[in-house]
């Protein structure tokens, strides 16, 4: 297998293009997502599942209910019905009526923050007897994470406080009616691995914002401006991220510490720049320096040791990917032009993403996981070779049929028309033979500076 050309040049860089109009998800969606549940359910034998939320493990619940409950913890109880259950805190009662199902609302006061008044009517366990827990009822449990050796899921593993576990075993009464049922969600064929128009658009908003401010930053980055500076770039709109912000410049977690401080950036640092919203995240490694010149002696071959063999092996990722393509076939390729053995990356070379940054993975070693029409996938490999810094240029990507594309085209055409235009940059400015079933979800794919002070160079694919 042939390793991409990869050379430095002047080009222009691409467009800022978030639209700045966040897309709310339609009824029919919603109402298809709780049909799907309710398919896999039935499939699987399920009586009730128990869906569990909180600030940062929301994104199973938030599927249907089209919030998470912030500082609370929280369950929603599906019965194999449809009949749906909320079961809320003190600051989230009130917004049963804002979820986008029709479900009721049971008070469990221990789910609200310490010390406040709390109901001492009923117990635990009785709530969730009034929420719906049936004594001998199969009941799958939904946290946030499949507990997975290779394609094996260990379904007795329960990632839920273990106040709610201990509670629904006392009420199930069997403990083998109850199963850890994640990958219902995020698994192979999980409901949330692929999406429809309309949920590409809603996340399209995320990986586009995502984008614009990591080269608002790449931008800003000059000798002298603090971290906090950049970080400011970062954050947008007030949106919620779906990733710690990183702005980091020079030796990163002194005493400990993840976020960005007044430290200035200085000629010849190292260069960590990571954001993310729903949808996508975007994020940039590379040193401050203008030209290989500027490096230290012991970083001088960084473009020909770390950084020209990442951007191949991206490109690559790029061009060879296709809908019905085994995970683990992707793999491979990016093994064969990047050997982890001396490139040192050992994590999944990409990944689904949605409203967590990494929601699950189907591209793994020897992973039989198709990639679908539909799913949502950062690029996302992560080269770490001694005495170098960094090399990234982590970005989202749609794997669209022309059953999806049509949709597209129809539904959202000024959408379309971004992902029209993306591709044309990557294809004719980047030299990348951009894969047929590829759709960008934001400008900056593939687009790397490896001299970030350098704004107008960056890599492109000489065939």
């Amino acid at each position: 297998m042939k390793n991409q050309q990869v050379s430095l040049k002047t080009i222009p860089e691409p467009q800022k293009d978030c639209s700045g109009v966040p897309v709310a998800l339609t009824d029919a969606t919603i109402q298809q997502r709780k049909a799907n549940i309710l398919s896999k359910m039935k499939q699987r034998g399920l009586d009730q599942l128990v869906i569990y939320c909180d600030v940062e493990h929301g994104g199973n619940f938030e599927y249907l209910v089209g919030f998470f409950t912030r500082f609370e913890e929280a369950l929603l109880i599906i019965n194999s019905d449809g009949e749906m259950t909320l079961v809320l805190g003190n600051e989230n009662l009130n917004k049963v009526s804002k979820a986008r199902i029709q479900a009721k609302a049971v008070h469990l006061s221990q789910f609200s923050l310490p010390n406040q008044p709390g109901r001492s009517d009923k117990s635990i366990k009785e709530l969730l007897v009034e929420a719906g827990i049936r004594e001998n009822a199969r009941t799958g449990l939904v946290g946030w994470k499949m507990f997975t050796n290779g394609p094996e899921i260990d379904k007795k593993i329960y990632d839920l406080p273990s106040f709610i576990v201990d509670t629904l075993r006392n009420i199930v009464g069997d403990e083998a009616c109850l199963s850890n049922e994640t990958d219902l969600f995020i698994g192979e064929h999980g409901v949330r691995t692929v999406n429809n128009a309309n949920e590409v658009a809603h996340y399209e908003y995320g990986a586009a914002l995502a984008s614009d401010c990591m080269l608002d930053a790449m931008n800003k980055l000059a000798p002298g401006v603090t971290e906090q500076a950049l970080g400011d770039c970062l954050v947008r709109f007030g949106q919620h991220p779906s990733i710690v912000t990183i702005a980091a410049s020079g030796p990163r977690f002194i005493k400990g510490n993840l976020f960005p401080t007044d430290n200035t950036v200085k000629y010849g640092d190292t260069i960590s720049l990571t954001v993310g919203y729903r949808g996508g995240a975007s994020s940039r490694a590379g040193y401050a320096v203008n030209a290989n010149g500027e490096l230290s002696t012991e970083a001088k071959n960084y473009l020909d040791a770390v950084a020209k063999p990442y951007f191949s092996a991206y490109a690559h990722w790029l061009e060879v990917i296709s809908v019905g393509m085994r995970g683990g076939e992707l793999f491979d390729h990016v093994e064969a032009v990047l050997p982890r053995l001396k490139y040192g990356w050992s994590l999944c070379p990409g990944h689904l993403t949605a409203e967590e940054e990494w929601m699950s993975s189907p591209i793994y070693q020897g992973s039989q996981q198709k990639l679908l029409s539909g799913m949502i996938l950062q690029i996302d490999i992560i080269p770490s070779v001694p005495n170098f810094g960094g090399v990234s240029a982590e970005s989202t990507v749609l794997l669209a049929d022309e059953q999806l594309k049509l949709e597209l085209q129809r539904q959202y055409p000024q959408l379309w028309q971004r992902m029209q235009q993306r591709r044309k940059y990557l294809i004719e400015t980047l030299g990348i033979t951009l894969s047929a079933d590829i759709l960008p979800m934001c400008s900056t794919v593939a687009y790397l500076r490896p001299y970030l002070l350098d704004k107008d160079s960056a890599f492109v694919c000489q065939h």
